[in-house]
């Protein structure tokens, strides 16, 4: 129980239904649909749509989705991969002609074909009850009549805001400038791309005159994409990936996406007495930073395309855990992996629901960089993500850069089985540093007995870039202990990512946290 002299968050119970999401608006639209009779996957769709205008600087339909799921009555978890694909005129050899070693995140050599829409409008149809209509509802009234910017997301839009270039300034910029806390911000143009694909459908967003609106900014700039990259998208059922750590499972959505990396760090911790060691202190810190490089390292060496993935059953191998866990000096911080070729980040959204029946969502979407591309289309102000500078230019890399081909993802829905009661959906937002917020979420929870908010309000450290980068919740002891073990101490400006989770218990009650690094909040009734 939490020290109730001091500021901070308690858990939230309910039994009906329960949304936990990074914007209280989007948590409220969720709640609102689970009571008007819609599911966990209704109520997940049109909050994340809702995120879209809430958080643009994270997410919106110019973005991908991973999503993990259960249907009523079933013990199986599901998955779907809703990554959009490189334009099939995509040419890794072509950039390095230019002398490029990486693709530029700002360009439209980085634009994938957004998968979220796609994945919305084929899991309402498969998995929803109310219809696409009415998901789509939310949405277009909060981007019709605008919303009022929240605190975290006006810190961000202010810091990201110089990459916005063109017509993306018009939309996403008040009188040139980032909107403040409070000031409302309104997108009429994705109002009237929602309301015609609530009328018609997906074809709407990957063909005609909203395609065209796309094409014209990105082949403006250079970009070789056409409108059958756009007409060819479709989103692809698949198989979670899972791993045990102790007494619980961790289950992940498989590549494109890193979750792999999230298991195989859990591996390689579960050879050392995490339990035994101050949750806050030194000693765990350091042992999982050094894990993380090495996790890290797999995962710049493997994650690709699922149809170029090959290591996948090396990476996830306890013996391959216990090889790299060897590696790891208990006294001393070793060199950094292999720098990424990859551009990894921290921008995304995130949000899970569970209803009544006990259907469960994971959802992640996302448009990659802060604001993705920076490009967005000028009639509709459709911001384009910058998935495609997750591919490598080296070549034959399995994540190299190919035109039809998925880029390795940094986004990850995730779900937690504790024993055979307790099923608990939850994803920590933060690019690269998803995996290693998925192993601390879930070593909290197992290691050390902590309730899903404590488990989320706790500093975080992360292992990256040659840096250890460490919130300011740690004492100032930790801090010199860490260099004295050979460790560059960095005290990040933007917290470490932000974290969402529910836990169905088998008693019936559903208990929830959000994390207080986001502004949003768990509702349920």
């Amino acid at each position: 129980m939490r020290d109730f002299h001091m500021p901070g968050r308690s858990q939230v119970f309910a039994t009906e239904g329960m949304c936990a999401t990074s914007h209280p608006l989007a948590a409220q639209v969720a709640v609102d649909l689970l009571r008007r009779g819609g599911n966990a996957m209704d109520a997940a769709l049109a909050a994340g749509l809702v995120l879209g205008i809430c958080e643009p600087q994270m997410t919106g339909i110019g973005g991908d989705c991973f999503v993990l799921y259960t249907r009523p009555g079933e013990d199986r978890i599901r998955a779907l991969n809703g990554s959009g694909r490189a334009a099939a005129g995509a040419n890794a050899a072509a950039l390095r002609d230019q002398g490029l070693d990486r693709v530029p995140l700002r360009s439209p050599h980085a634009v994938t074909i957004p998968g979220a829409i796609d994945a919305f409008c084929h899991l309402a149809e498969t998995e929803g009850k109310l219809g696409l209509d009415i998901l789509l509802q939310p949405a277009i009234e909060y981007a019709e009549r605008g919303v009022p910017v929240a605190p975290r997301v006006a810190f961000d839009w202010a810091r990201d805001a110089g990459t916005l270039q063109g017509a993306a300034r018009n939309h996403y910029l008040l009188d040139g400038r980032a909107p403040v806390t409070g000031q409302v911000f309104a997108a009429p143009g994705q109002a009237e791309v929602l309301r015609r694909i609530a009328r018609h459908g997906r074809d709407e967003f990957y063909s005609g005159e909203v395609v065209e609106d796309m094409l014209a900014a990105l082949n403006a700039l250079g970009g070789p994409h056409r409108a059958e990259d756009f007409s060819a998208t479709a989103c692809t059922p698949t198989e979670p990936v899972s791993g045990p750590y102790k007494s619980a499972e961790l289950v992940e959505h498989p590549p494109n996406g890193q979750g792999a990396t999230a298991i195989l760090l859990l591996n390689i911790l579960s050879n050392f007495d995490i339990a035994a060691m101050d949750p806050l202190g030194a000693d765990r810190i350091h042992i999982e930073a050094e894990a993380a490089k090495l996790a890290y390292d797999a995962r710049n060496r493997f994650l690709a395309d699922p149809d170029h993935t090959t290591g996948l059953a090396h990476m996830l191998s306890p013996d391959t855990a216990a090889r790299l866990a060897a590696l790891v000096d208990p006294d001393r911080a070793m060199a950094s992996a292999a720098p990424l070729t990859e551009a990894v980040h921290k921008d995304t959204i995130y949000i899970t629901v569970v209803d009544r029946d006990r259907m469960a969502v994971s959802l992640i979407y996302s448009i990659f960089h802060g604001f993705g591309s920076g490009i967005a289309s000028e009639k509709f102000g459709i911001l384009l993500q910058n998935r495609g500078a997750g591919f490598t230019l080296e070549p034959g890399h399995p994540n190299e850069m190919a035109g039809g081909k998925r880029p390795m993802h940094t986004i990850i829905p995730g779900m937690l089985r504790e024993g055979a009661d307790i099923l608990t959906p939850f994803g920590v937002m933060g690019g690269a540093f998803q995996p290693s917020g998925h192993a601390r979420f879930v070593s909290n929870l197992v290691d050390f007995g902590m309730d899903l908010q404590t488990a989320m309000d706790t500093p975080r450290a992360f292992a990256d870039a040659g840096a250890l980068k460490l919130e300011r919740g740690y004492a100032a002891a930790v801090r010199q202990a860490l260099a004295d073990k050979g460790h560059k101490i960095v005290t990040p400006e933007v917290p470490l990512g932000g974290a969402q989770a529910i836990r169905i218990r088998p008693d019936g009650v559903l208990e929830a946290a959000s994390d207080p690094r986001k502004d949003g909040c768990a509702l349920g009734y």
